[in-house]
């Protein structure tokens, strides 16, 4: 952990938990991880900063996004699908939560700055393939530092979480660099 961090937790909602329609294979293992991770950093006294993202189906869509919206109807009514997974509500009162309907969290312009003022950016969250990735090329394409901790990030199946962990490798170390939640803290 470093001065200057900012830790990135992405769209960890209730609909990702196991036997939800978009359950991801360790959601409630990367839940209690970046708990434990938001714990140490406050523990450590140094200024790094927690933003949270949500993923809020599109009011105004565009293009696929109609679709999307039609396709998952019944998830977008759902209030308790949309809200954040318990272990994340203690957090979601501490630091503040934006809302997106895009996959990148660097759609809105506050978190934006915040992202390009960071040291580093710590990401983590769900869906690792979908909003986690689309996040980390934004965060490249900014210039930002990046910090993909490969525990603290959950995907649908083991070969997607691969497949994303494959492509940031490919940017990496210029670009990105990949750890876990543990290498992260004892930095």
């Amino acid at each position: 952990m470093r001065d200057g961090d900012l830790i990135l937790i992405t769209d960890m909602q209730n609909v990702y938990k196991a036997g939800q329609p978009w359950a991801c294979l360790d959601t409630d293992g990367a839940a209690r991880r970046i708990s434990g991770l938001c714990r140490k950093a406050e523990e450590s006294r140094k200024d790094i900063q927690v933003a949270m993202t949500v993923f809020m189906p599109p009011t105004d869509p565009h293009g696929t996004w109609k679709d999307y919206n039609v396709q998952y109807a019944d998830i977008n009514a759902s209030e308790w699908m949309n809200e954040l997974l318990d272990e994340m509500k203690p957090l979601a009162r501490k630091y503040k939560v934006y809302e997106k309907s895009v996959y990148s969290s660097m759609c809105i312009p506050e978190l934006r700055e915040k992202a390009q003022k960071a040291g580093r950016v710590i990401l983590t969250g769900v869906v690792a393939e979908c909003c986690v990735l689309f996040t980390a090329i934004d965060l490249i394409d900014m210039g930002c530092k990046l910090v993909y901790l490969t525990d603290a990030c959950s995907g649908f199946t083991k070969e997607k979480e691969a497949a994303t962990e494959l492509v940031l490798q490919g940017l990496s170390p210029l670009h990105c660099q990949l750890m876990t939640a543990g290498n992260y803290e004892s930095e």
